[in-house]
């Protein structure tokens, strides 16, 4: 569902569809799984009915309302349409008075939040699961988001530790923190966190590309560096132009 942010990127906040399996009998679930095609096609009007029977056949289900929450949430963000923005934040607040440690709600109410300006409100949202949930480092992880997102490095990055003293194999927070630091110009320490981020989930093509394209140069750089101070002067046609490839990609 879109919001439910599981990207490893912290300044995306990517739209990414996720069933949310009520807890209930099969014919909700069929309900929420016609609900997900729909959205997944674009017919969100489509997606909100099914969703809805869902509801109906297991009222107070937080999944359903999370559902609800962001497909409107996503229909606010394509047609701008505020009334839709003023529903999402209702479902996703029912969802969260059912369970309050919702993973997917709190990322979707927080991404809502800073979208509205209302980055303080997001920010208190998530202190207050953090502190529900000591032992999660999911909130430690949304609030290193915010704080990127706003160009306090130093705190995202002490989210992120926070979050690795809990959970120290977690990849997202390895690779969030390989990322802060590679645009502080720490490459070596950057690819250190995203070598260890692959060694725990090895599919991460996105991250596996990083870390090439990483080593690659500084094993480069090391190469030039190793190049004796007093080489022999170029003879000049080894100053002109290389020839250039064909359609060689990058």
């Amino acid at each position: 569902m879109p919001a439910a942010v599981h990207s490893i990127t912290l300044p995306v906040l990517a739209c990414i569809v996720c069933l949310a399996a009520c807890g209930c009998g099969g014919i909700a679930r069929n309900d929420n799984a016609a609900g997900v095609q729909f959205y997944q096609q674009g017919n969100y009007l489509g997606a909100v009915d099914h969703f809805q029977q869902a509801l109906a056949k297991q009222p107070g289900n937080a999944d359903c309302f999370y559902n609800l929450g962001a497909t409107y949430h996503q229909q606010a963000k394509l047609f701008g349409r505020p009334a839709d923005l003023q529903t999402a934040e209702q479902y996703y607040h029912l969802c969260l008075a059912r369970n309050p440690n919702h993973e997917a709600c709190q990322r979707g109410l927080a991404v809502l939040l800073v979208e509205e300006d209302r980055r303080d409100e997001a920010m208190a949202q998530l202190q207050q699961w953090a502190q529900r949930q000591p032992g999660n480092p999911n909130p430690q992880i949304e609030m290193a988001r915010l704080c990127q997102e706003h160009g306090d490095l130093r705190e995202a990055e002490n989210h992120l530790i926070d979050s690795l003293a809990i959970a120290p194999n977690n990849p997202r927070a390895m690779v969030a923190l390989g990322q802060i630091r590679e645009s502080q110009g720490d490459a070596s320490q950057a690819l250190a966190n995203y070598n260890r981020a692959l060694a725990v989930d090895p599919q991460q093509p996105s991250v596996a590309a990083r870390a090439a394209t990483l080593s690659a140069s500084q094993t480069g750089a090391s190469r030039l560096a190793a190049m004796p101070t007093s080489a022999a002067p170029l003879s000049p046609a080894a100053y002109a132009a290389p020839t250039p490839p064909g359609n060689a990609s990058r």
